[in-house]
């Protein structure tokens, strides 16, 4: 049977069962009402396929494989997760600011894990244990016991004529020098502080000044003595072992003067180096803790000692022709020789490398 229903006397809609027992509509057109069957592309494990989720008659029908009826909401994207912005994920030293923006962190700081704000960037020493630290230690305790044992045997035989013959107060002079080069090691692995940083100053250039104001003496004196002989009979003056070290103890006491001024210019204090150790991944990136010695403090710390080195080979050239019997002049001037070489190759090669490291971090 059909069924008309009317509006203020128009037509709307007629409808009856149809043979299926379905409900059979048409509106005022004589159009049938859209029947439309909902699709999702849906991937599962094994396959992807098309499946059924809903259908449209005179509503939205849903029926989710979670059994969740409610209407998705519609979006653009995902919502950002932490960290994220709408874009591009910060990356390097920024971090999140807002949904949309990032920020660099501050130079001695780094981004958090989840990248919503910035944390210290952890600080390192160089440790004991580290070996960088066991090999130098390692062989500055093989040549303090060795010095030691020298010094013992030189106080034992103190009054043989072989001792005497070598010049007792230079050998002590020379000794205590090659002493402090190998305890200046432990100060230059402990950890920096005030005193720890002093000591460095202190010590850095002391022993070596120690070592060639003894020698420098000692050629100075050989070199003296035979150019006396050329001209007269007469022994040339300050050569008595008194004399000798008041000459070696001025030289020091430059090497001194020249530390404390360093003191009162710059006080020792220790400084957090960002820039060794600033990776491109923030998580391996640290900080060094040092003491601060610039490289222009530390040419002029050692610097007067390779004025006394210099000087020393100078009169180690001028002294290689003497006679056998003083044989001091040649291994002296052998030792000179030696380590002039070691410190041409030792102070491109130094502050090269330092200043292409300075270049590669910034």
């Amino acid at each position: 049977m059909i069924e008309k229903c009317y509006d203020n006397h128009h037509f709307v809609l007629s409808f009856w069962t149809g043979s299926a027992k379905t409900l059979v509509v048409f509106n005022e057109n004589g159009d049938a009402p859209g029947r439309y069957d909902i699709y999702q592309y849906q991937i599962t494990n094994k396959s992807a396929e098309y499946r059924i989720i809903g259908h449209w008659t005179d509503q939205l029908h849903l029926n989710w494989a979670s059994g969740d009826a409610a209407v998705p909401v519609s979006v653009c994207s995902l919502p950002c997760q932490t960290g994220e912005r709408k874009k591009v994920r910060c990356e390097g030293y920024h971090f999140q600011a807002s949904e949309f923006t990032c920020q660099l962190c501050p130079y001695e700081q780094r981004p958090d894990q989840n990248r919503t704000g910035c944390q210290p960037i952890p600080i390192i020493k160089l440790e004991w244990h580290s070996p960088w630290a066991v090999v130098p230690v390692f062989i500055a305790i093989l040549g303090i016991l060795a010095t030691t044992f020298v010094v013992v045997t030189f106080v034992r035989y103190n009054d043989t004529p072989i001792v005497r013959a070598s010049g007792r107060e230079m050998s002590y002079v020379l000794l205590t020098g090659i002493f402090l080069c190998y305890v200046i090691t432990f100060p230059m692995i402990a950890a920096p502080g005030v005193a720890v940083c002093s000591f460095r100053r202190i010590f850095l250039g002391l022993g070596m000044c120690f070592s060639y104001a003894a020698l420098l003496t000692k050629t100075n004196r050989i070199h003296r003595i035979f150019e006396q002989g050329k001209c007269s009979v007469a022994a040339p003056r300050f050569i008595s072992p008194a004399s000798q070290l008041v000459i070696t103890f001025s030289l020091i006491s430059v090497q001194l003067m020249g530390v404390f001024v360093w003191f009162v210019a710059d006080p020792p204090h220790t400084v957090v180096d960002y820039g060794e150790q600033r990776t491109q991944n923030p998580e391996n990136s640290r900080g060094v803790l040092k003491c601060d010695i610039s490289d222009l403090s530390l040419i002029c710390s050692l610097g007067y000692s390779i004025l006394l080195m210099v000087t020393c080979t100078v009169y180690a050239i001028k002294t290689r022709g003497v006679p056998e019997t003083f044989n001091e002049a040649k291994p002296i001037g052998f030792t000179m020789y030696t380590t002039c070489i070691i410190w041409l190759a030792f102070i491109p090669i130094f502050f090269g490398t330092a200043q292409s490291a300075e270049r590669v971090s910034l």
